[in-house]
Parts: structure tokens; C-alpha cells; sequence
């Protein structure tokens, strides 16, 4: 699995997509596949789309399901995962934005923990971090 982390609009996903070029890859945006995809390499972007409509009071339940599909999908195809840093601004006021920020966290934190390469992205830039 590998995981880039960055900024809404910081490159991520073009940065991901020319390391990718020659590859056979499918690209989920804001989803989780139902099936098993028949691809070389699946890129999932935009987690925090999916997690607005799961429920996100019992987090780490959540956050253990989410791990279990993706070793899932692993099994399968090469993971990229990309996913938007938000855990650096302001706390929000509003009850569910709080609830995303403090899971898209412990998400985070687990797929760093699982991943074999994290990579922060600041404008188009590639920063390894393991």
C-alpha cells in the first residue's frame, strides 16, 4: 500500500498519475469498490467523501473496516492511496466536520502504520516520509 498525503489542490493526484503512467490503473474517487477490481494498480482518492456518509461516532470501528477492505483489495492489485490533510487548520465549530477531522486522524494514522510508503505532496512536490 502507498499512501500521499497533502493539501486540497496541492497535486496530489497528478503526481500520483505520472508515476502510474504506464500502468494499468483504475482511479476511485471518493469510493470504495464493491467487487474486486481486475486492475494492475487501484488509486483510491478522496476518502473523506466516503467517510461523510458512513457513521462516524464510533470511529475506530469504522477506521478497522475501512483496513480490512483495503488488505482486501490489496490482495488483488497494487493500493494508492491518496488522501487530503485536514488535521492542520483551524478545529471546527460544526459537531460532524470535527467528527471527519478526528477520523480522517486515526485513519491516517493507521494507514501510515500499514503503509510500505508515504509520500506528502505540497504543490506537485513529492516529500517521502517512509
Amino acid at each position: 500500500m502507498h499512501v500521499f498525503i497533502g493539501g486540497a489542490y496541492s497535486g496530489k493526484t497528478d503526481y500520483v498519475m505520472k508515476l502510474l503512467a504506464d500502468q494499468n490503473v483504475e482511479l476511485m474517487d471518493g469510493t470504495l469498490p464493491d467487487g474486486t477490481p481486475t486492475c494492475d494498480v487501484l488509486v483510491i482518492k478522496n476518502l473523506e467523501k466516503w467517510l461523510v456518509t458512513q457513521d462516524l461516532e464510533d470511529d475506530e470501528a469504522l477506521v478497522r473496516s475501512i483496513l480490512t477492505r483495503l488488505k482486501t483489495l490489496e490482495e488483488n492489485c497494487t493500493l494508492y492511496i491518496i488522501v487530503t490533510d485536514m488535521g492542520r487548520g483551524v478545529v471546527p465549530l460544526d459537531k460532524q466536520a470535527r467528527l471527519l477531522r478526528d477520523t480522517c486522524g486515526r485513519l491516517y494514522q493507521a494507514l501510515f502504520s500499514e503503509a510500505e510508503q508515504v509520500v506528502r505532496i505540497w504543490y506537485g512536490i513529492g516529500e517521502q516520509i517512509k
